[in-house]
């Protein structure tokens, strides 16, 4: 029963936040909300681990869809990182802030950049194009990351400094009009780089949090040395270029793991 531990500890934290936000917040939505992510979520932890090929492809599509489609287009909330700036500025503890805090800021001190893998809307259409694992070296332009996370802070603050009216509506515009730009930009550059996940690596604002909160994750990938026969298919199957075999928390690109799983489908000794 110990390899079902994950998914079970992740139904219990989710479950945990849902409870504590719907009698905190006296808002039945946010039992729903964060039952369903938990619930996904670890479904497709279990289906992983009875070897169900799709597993976290159904998670990435569950979860995904319903936080683009239902929170995002429906409900009208900006769950972009500028969702989050605007909640911040309004002074308000809710949607787009709850969803910063739970899934990327402190939720990563648990379970990592798993929110990249499993759940991101944004990686959720990428994963479809034919570049599952990079084809070339890794490029040194991860600084644009930080323009973008600077760009959208200095978007949602002009907005406030400039009394703009109707600032909900921009909001929720600027999500629409957002999203078409990340997925364009995100297409381009899996075809120039012939990698799926170059947007993740270089432009993503999001990442700004992930990755320092990521290094002290407490769900890791870890090597068996005892049973590692130094082959490489898992350092090869990597989207995110991480150099797995290696146990240290500052092994060569640590903080970008996604927990998708890849490394240890691939490797024939089930070591990791």
């Amino acid at each position: 029963m110990k390899k079902y531990m994950l998914p079970v500890m992740m139904l219990i934290i989710f479950e945990a936040v849902a409870v504590t936000l719907w009698l905190t917040k006296d808002n039945l939505f946010y039992l729903f909300n964060f039952s369903y992510i938990g619930i996904s979520i670890s479904l497709g932890l279990f289906l992983f681990v009875r070897k169900y090929p799709y597993a976290r492809r159904i998670v990435q599509l569950l979860v995904g869809s319903y936080m683009l489609v239902y929170l995002g287009l429906i409900c009208n909330e900006n769950m972009q990182i500028e969702g989050f700036w605007y909640y911040l500025f309004t002074g308000v503890f809710e949607a787009a802030t709850i969803h910063y805090a739970v899934a990327k800021i402190f939720g990563p001190l648990i379970f990592g950049r798993g929110w990249c893998g499993f759940a991101c809307w944004t990686a959720m259409v990428l994963d479809f194009l034919p570049y599952k694992t990079p084809k070339g070296p890794r490029q040194r332009i991860g600084w644009i990351r930080y323009i973008t996370f600077a760009g959208s802070l200095i978007f949602v603050a002009a907005l406030f400094l400039s009394h703009a009216g109707n600032i909900e509506k921009i909001m929720f515009w600027a999500f629409v009009f957002g999203n078409l730009l990340y997925y364009g930009i995100g297409i381009a550059l899996a075809f120039l780089f012939k990698d799926n996940r170059a947007f993740c690596k270089y432009i993503c604002p999001v990442t700004v949090f992930l990755k320092p909160m990521s290094y002290f994750s407490l769900v890791r990938i870890k090597c068996d040395k005892s049973k590692c026969i130094s082959c490489g298919k898992c350092e090869r199957a990597c989207p995110m270029d991480v150099k797995i075999t290696d146990n240290a928390r500052k092994r060569e690109n640590g903080t970008e793991c996604i927990l998708c799983m890849e490394c240890k489908r691939a490797c024939p000794k089930d070591a990791l």
